[in-house]
């Protein structure tokens, strides 16, 4: 909850707040509040929206290609092969790399091309005519650009490092303003699991941020917790603690970084240009071998798995093709390996077949994109995404309302009234569990030790204690 006032216990409007006494303390706990507060409302509000909208990405998919659905046909569709060599003909030095299976007869057939330049294209290619009815850079598809930017800010890797910081401080953010939120004493209900609508003024703001922080903070937790599979500095982290456990999968259904995809796709682009290169094939050579791309097509139809449904060519000549379904219902998800010469089922790997760790995390990201069970999903995911907008506004415009001339309008600082130990012993913890967390917190740390104690008039404008 991104409350950036100041507030505290009932003298706070006098600067002599009695914090709690007990194992934690109040006030700290309030300061770190404040401090995440700050640095997350700009980064909340544009995940927030980013992500509501990436929400619908079937939808809107779904109209945008709307022109290229549903088309008349006179007669019947031409081979998978014949449609895939008039893809690759659209698209200069091109160089096929995977044949989407239509999920109607009558829909244009999507073929993935890379070009001279290690551009992916999307090719639409009419079932029958062949005609090329439209042709995209994948990088350029609108909810791609929205994926890019609500993962990295469309500053690429650098940008994706200060999203993961982002969220690390909003889940500092929500659990700090969790507590603040409990009720003390006889504080009652009211402004605490419903607003009081008749208040006006500073209350209705706090009741606002207290109540809407109620009810979205575990769904936003949810949604920081299940993104961390994501993010770079996390995301690599746990890679590396499956490796050594011996727990990692043999390929991860899911990147950590715009850079991570890019060197997974640039080493399997390589293997195969050398597979082919080494054995004197071209992509015409494999598609005319014993088990071809139509034979893959008509063997794969019948199975009816969850669309869209990547084909993509194998490395060499009679070497496997790899059938995978990529919806975005991850439990849905499939893998197949037919063999290139007989066309026989080398491999099929359903969700239930994966390590429980790659389960849990697909079941998170299906639900984090919305994916998992349809609308209602959908709707928990815009419903958190007003919340968390609302509760950056309310905290912003107590902010504003109450801050003081002259300074930041942080909590004063007291010394610590709960037990040092287990305040340390929590930061510490998040620290651990959250490494560009920690990372942070001995940055600013350094930085207040060599900078901000020689600069007395920087630290009284944001709070900081003097002595």
């Amino acid at each position: 909850m991104t409350d950036l006032s100041i507030k505290g216990s009932g003298t706070a409007g006098t600067g002599k707040a009695a914090p709690a006494r007990g194992w934690l303390d109040y006030r700290t706990i309030w300061r770190w509040h404040f401090y995440a507060g700050l640095f997350c409302v700009p980064f909340i509000v544009a995940l927030a929206v980013s992500g509501a909208l990436y929400l619908f990405k079937p939808q809107v998919e779904a109209l945008i290609d709307r022109p290229y659905d549903n088309l008349v046909l006179t007669g019947p569709a031409a081979d998978a092969n014949a449609q895939a060599f008039a893809a690759l003909a659209a698209v200069p030095d091109g160089t096929l790399r995977t044949y989407i299976l239509p999920v109607e007869a009558d829909d244009a057939v999507r073929v993935l091309v890379r070009d001279g330049t290690g551009d992916t294209w999307r090719v639409y290619v009419h079932p029958q005519t062949l005609e090329i009815l439209h042709k995209v850079r994948e990088e350029d598809r609108l909810m791609q650009q929205i994926k890019k930017f609500h993962g990295e800010l469309l500053m690429g890797d650098n940008g994706s490092l200060f999203v993961e910081l982002a969220a690390c401080w909003g889940i500092v953010m929500v659990v700090s303003g969790l507590y603040l939120w409990w009720p003390r004493g006889n504080q009652g209900w009211a402004g605490v699991l419903y607003p009081r609508l008749t208040a006006g003024g500073r209350a209705f703001w706090r009741d606002l941020h207290a109540v809407v922080g109620l009810w979205v903070s575990f769904l936003a937790l949810f949604l920081l917790l299940t993104g961390l599979p994501w993010a770079s500095v996390w995301g690599e982290g746990f890679k590396a603690v499956r490796k050594a456990t011996g727990t990692a999968a043999q390929q991860q259904d899911w990147t950590t970084s715009r850079r991570a995809e890019r060197a997974g796709h640039d080493a399997h682009e390589h293997a195969e240009d050398a597979a082919m290169d080494h054995a004197g094939l071209s992509m015409q050579d494999m598609m005319v071998g014993a088990f071809t791309l139509s034979d893959v097509v008509a063997s794969v139809t019948p199975l009816h798995l969850a669309a869209p449904v990547h084909i993509n060519l194998p490395a060499r000549a009679g070497g496997a093709w790899a059938v995978r379904s990529m919806t975005a219902n991850r439990p849905d998800r499939v893998s197949i390996d037919l063999d290139g010469a007989t066309g026989s089922q080398l491999r099929r790997e359903d969700f239930a077949d994966r390590h429980i760790i790659d389960r849990v995390v697909g079941v998170g990201i299906a639900a984090h994109e919305g994916q998992l069970f349809g609308g209602f999903n959908q709707f928990l995911g815009v419903v958190a995404a007003i919340g968390l907008v609302l509760l950056s506004v309310s905290g912003a415009v107590m902010w504003w309302k109450r801050r003081p001339s002259g300074a930041l309008g942080a909590p004063p600082p007291l010394r610590i009234k709960g037990s040092p130990a287990v305040m340390g012993m929590i930061l510490l913890g998040f620290a651990l569990f959250l490494p560009l967390l920690g990372a942070s917190i001995i940055l600013v740390a350094l930085i207040d030790l060599a900078v901000l104690r020689r600069l007395p008039t920087a630290r009284r404008w944001l709070g900081l204690r003097t002595a």
